[in-house]
């Protein structure tokens, strides 16, 4: 079974172009225009065992918000549609990503209904290229397109590299866990029989 997806979505903001596919060998390839994104959606992939193809050509004059939204919207769109209908999966994830003196907790049900929890402090307004702002509507994007119940809590640190970095990883790491397949089971996981 191929669980993968490829979508183009063109905007008068943004066009974007992304291949994911969730049997992947865990890698990143691609330029978003955002140096720090590009970093952190290889930290993604390579922890959740994915391979991600994303482009992204945007309105980078104005600011990184429409395309680091876009490319939520777009990220989630390809997960929901990579899964089908989800049968088979463990459903649930969850990581504990320390780096260095950051902490970061990711807990995320692929249950149909977009959600997201975010108790993140950052202090810095930029990291690199990349707008810290943007974190959260990129995360809240990709629940919300994905149907993913995500819950993301920083429970300490203080380099906002460090916490943006333990966030991605431990993502990567909760999805992993969620859309391997349960050996012992062909159905789906929940007791309304659909997700």
């Amino acid at each position: 079974m191929m669980r993968s997806s490829t979508i183009e979505r063109t905007t008068g903001e943004t066009t974007i172009d992304c291949t994911l596919d969730i049997d992947g060998k865990g890698g990143f390839a691609g330029n978003t225009g955002i140096g720090f994104f590009d970093h952190m959606l290889n930290l993604f992939a390579k922890h959740g065992d994915l391979s991600l193809e994303m482009t992204c050509s945007g309105d980078l004059y104005v600011d990184t918000h429409h395309s680091v939204e876009d490319m939520g919207i777009v990220l989630g769109t390809c997960l929901k549609t990579a899964l089908g209908d989800k049968r088979g999966i463990k459903r649930y994830g969850n990581f504990y990503c320390p780096m260095d003196e950051a902490l970061t907790r990711t807990t995320l049900d692929l249950s149909g209904r977009g959600y997201l929890v975010f108790n993140v402090d950052l202090t810095r307004e930029k990291v690199g290229d990349f707008e810290t702002e943007m974190l959260k509507e990129f995360l809240y994007a990709f629940a919300i397109n994905s149907g993913t119940t995500l819950h993301v809590n920083t429970l300490y640190g203080s380099n906002d590299h460090h916490i943006i970095e333990s966030i991605f990883k431990s993502l990567g790491r909760a999805l992993k866990e969620a859309v391997s397949i349960d050996k012992d089971s062909n159905e789906i996981p929940s007791t309304k029989g659909m997700l």
